[in-house]
């Protein structure tokens, strides 16, 4: 019942994914930050089986960075989207990964831009996108809502209709997201929006 969902507007890029660790009918917490840090400019959000989406998006991280540290420079946005599309392919045939990406980035010459890259290694450069469950509320307010251009407070209102949507429509909805955006300044938490919080058990 995963939730990830992003969106392009003037200036940034935002990437919103929830917090669920989830297996068959069991809950095991609701904090994981299933958005990581490719660099300082590039966000990875990405749902599909836990393991595979902590492995494949680490070895992700690793080798752009990899390349950074040989290059001294880093990938572009597209260039690492098209790394990522290229892993999974190689994979498909061999051991295929069972996960879903958002990639998230923005260039100095180009500026933000969201990818697409799913399971069977599609690669689509869009302006919004999701996956999973909540991907049926959240695309159709986007449909509804999102403009070319939006500014942060436009783009966090949206943001804010697709989780109420998701959570008031989805019969096992995860209560709570992470929001992470990134533009010339980097990429960087932005918020959380919780309904439930972890409590530590007692002794």
């Amino acid at each position: 019942m995963e939730c990830v969902f992003g969106l392009v507007g003037n200036g940034f890029a935002i990437v919103v994914a929830d917090t669920s660790a989830v297996h068959s009918i069991l809950v095991h917490k609701s904090n994981e930050d299933k958005i990581m840090f490719l660099d300082s400019h590039k966000l990875i959000a990405a749902s599909g089986e836990p393991g595979d989406r902590v492995q494949f998006t680490e070895y992700i991280q690793k080798n752009v960075a990899l390349y950074q540290f040989r290059n001294g420079i880093p990938l572009t946005t597209a260039a690492a989207a098209n790394f990522t599309r290229g892993e999974l392919a190689t994979a498909l045939r061999k051991n295929p990964y069972s996960v879903n990406i958002l990639l998230a980035g923005y260039d100095k010459e180009t500026g933000p831009s969201l990818y697409y890259i799913d399971y069977i290694a599609t690669l689509h450069k869009l302006e919004k996108g999701a996956f999973g469950y909540g991907s049926y509320f959240s695309l159709s307010m986007m449909d509804r809502h999102f403009h070319s251009g939006m500014n942060v407070e436009e783009a966090i209102d949206l943001v804010d209709k697709c989780i109420l949507e998701i959570r008031s429509r989805l019969v096992v909805a995860p209560p709570n997201f992470v929001i992470k955006i990134v533009d010339k300044d980097g990429a960087r938490e932005y918020a959380w929006r919780e309904s439930v919080k972890d409590t530590p058990a007692s002794a």
